[in-house]
């Protein structure tokens, strides 16, 4: 039987085993979508796409970690964390050129552009040749596989509850330490940045089973995910420019580019602060 939302029951009730296809098989098909257009056009929205859309099947797996083989869930998440890196250094390089264009000289985003072209091409061919969309059904089905084998009977309601519930209070805790550590360790402001990605997309997937108080401040979540990931561009900048210096043509100056990039990066942490 299926319920209006979609979900699976077994009886009264619906259950977590028999429901992981029902919210994995739309990201699984936006995924390969997004991928099956990269083959003709490394497009960087496209990639980012891709990237976000396998970002939220870790995140389910995350969700449904204590009914599924940990060795398994790992190696699945891995894999997409893999490919979602893949899929987002062309991004990194747009974040770059777009951050400094007013303050590195022509020939600098010059050689920017010019590694984001062809780091946009190196991703997509990764990609290409991953066999996304059959990577992620198989991903799908062999979950599937086990969930169906297993003896647990979850009530998917209980199930999803406390599993935002979890998300939840470890987005707290990485609250209270990012503002006892303050601006300077950035790590953990980079842990606030991804505890609250991950609440905001289970709150997305669990929506509709959700109690009032935990559906409550996605609004925020969004605003917290913005400002912490304005934050992340320019400190990811900052590395990417570093690591690429010494493959820049001969005579280009980047003190200006990585002097502005620093200041943003101040602003950008007051900014984030206050959100803590």
């Amino acid at each position: 039987m299926t319920t209006d939302d979609g979900t699976q029951t077994r009886g009264a009730e619906a259950l977590a085993e028999a429901n992981f296809a029902t919210y994995a098989n739309p990201v699984v098909t936006e995924a390969i979508e997004e991928a099956a257009a990269l083959r003709n056009d490394a497009d960087a929205e496209k990639l980012h796409k891709l990237r976000v859309a396998l970002r939220r099947m870790r995140t389910l797996l995350w969700a449904y970690r204590p009914i599924l083989d940990a060795k398994y869930d790992n190696e699945q998440r891995d894999l997409f964390k893999s490919l979602a890196s893949a899929a987002g250094n062309t991004r990194d390089w747009d974040i770059l050129i777009e951050l400094v264009e007013n303050d590195g000289d022509e020939t600098l985003l010059g050689a920017f552009r010019k590694h984001r072209n062809e780091t946009a091409e190196k991703s997509a061919e990764t990609l290409r040749n991953s066999h996304l969309d059959r990577t992620l059904r198989d991903a799908v089905s062999e979950a599937n596989r086990e969930l169906s084998t297993s003896s647990g009977r979850t009530p998917l309601t209980k199930f999803v509850q406390k599993r935002v519930k979890a998300a939840q209070d470890q987005l707290k805790k990485r609250m209270h330490h990012a503002s006892k550590a303050g601006g300077s360790d950035y790590s953990s402001y980079h842990d606030v940045r991804k505890a609250g990605k991950k609440v905001r997309y289970l709150i997305e997937f669990f929506e509709p089973l959700l109690k009032k108080q935990q559906r409550h401040g996605l609004k925020n979540l969004k605003q917290l995910q913005k400002r912490f990931g304005e934050l992340n561009d320019v400190v990811a900048s900052r590395d990417l420019l570093n690591t690429h210096r010494a493959s820049l043509p001969d005579g280009v100056g980047t003190k200006a580019a990585l002097r502005a990039l620093k200041k943003k990066q101040k602003r950008r942490i007051k900014a984030a602060s206050k959100l803590l």
